[in-house]
């Protein structure tokens, strides 16, 4: 199985699975059909299916453009607010697309998260474990509780996700992993992980490469909200529930500071070629 990455919007990923022996593929979060539809000519495959993780826009605005454009394409979500959806799963649904079968457990409310769960000839041909958790869990981060509670999202981080095997790669929403790891590092100053991990994100931001995918035994030694019942976590929130460590985290990183917004380089060629000048002088 190869699994193309590709970047959308401001910091969106959606996926193309591609099963190579069938050149089949399955999209995930398919929010811009143009870049999509490019990348599958590219690639010669044909889309047999779209696998939404969550009804939000930036995550399924392109499916009814699809499903006009592919007669026959399945869409899969859990909630009927997703455009042209033609499957709707529930937790722990198996179902099958081409020859992969695949498993949806239930993630956040409306939100959800897509592992394939393979049978051993399949396991065999596909190789390694693969998750794709929409807006649930981040590199180094989780998903805000738009639409769920702190003991939702705490028991689909450890009995959901963090279930699954260790070596499982986890495919994520957003890149947003530099400012994931910045504020893990204000949680857990100490911890070393986490400051390999953010010397790494840094890198890959500066060459504007992806930090996805991460895996799970990766998750569990940086990510602050997979590492609830360590010391360090508890003392930077004052609390020892686990649940409301999360609680605590959340609130934390909602109001942590955001980063410097970039420059438009446009706008900076502008100034150093003078075109300002005129709007900059004074009367």
């Amino acid at each position: 199985m190869k699994v193309k990455v590709i970047s959308v919007l401001e910091d969106n990923y959606m996926y193309l699975v591609i099963e190579e022996s069938t050149r089949h593929a399955v999209a995930v979060d398919a929010a811009v059909p143009k870049r999509l539809l490019e990348i599958i000519r590219k690639e010669d495959v044909v889309l047999k299916a779209i696998l939404t993780t969550h009804h939000h826009w930036d995550h399924a605005r392109g499916n009814e453009e699809l499903a006009q454009l592919l007669p026959g394409l399945q869409v899969f979500g859990a909630d009927e607010r997703i455009g042209a959806l033609t499957h709707r799963v529930s937790h722990g649904q198996e179902l099958s697309v081409s020859s992969q079968s695949l498993l949806g457990p239930k993630c956040h409310q409306s939100r959800h998260s897509w592992t394939p769960k393979k049978p051993p000839q399949i396991c065999d041909l596909l190789g390694s474990r693969q998750a794709w958790g929409g807006d649930t869990l981040f590199v180094g981060g989780c998903g805000q509780f738009f639409e769920g509670t702190a003991e939702q999202m705490h028991t689909n981080l450890t009995q959901t996700l963090g279930a699954l095997p260790k070596d499982t790669k986890v495919f994520c929403g957003h890149e947003c992993t530099v400012r994931n790891l910045k504020f893990a590092l204000k949680v857990e100053p100490e911890n070393e992980a986490v400051k390999e991990k953010l010397a790494w994100a840094k890198q890959r931001d500066d060459e504007d490469l992806p930090t996805v995918p991460s895996t799970l035994q990766e998750e569990f030694l940086y990510n602050p909200f997979l590492r609830v019942t360590e010391e360090a976590v508890q003392r930077f929130t004052g609390r020892t529930d686990p649940v409301e460590v999360l609680r605590a985290l959340r609130s934390h990183r909602d109001n942590f500071k955001k980063p410097k917004e970039r420059p438009n380089p446009q706008a900076m060629l502008a100034f150093d070629w003078g075109l300002f000048g005129p709007f900059l002088e004074k009367k």
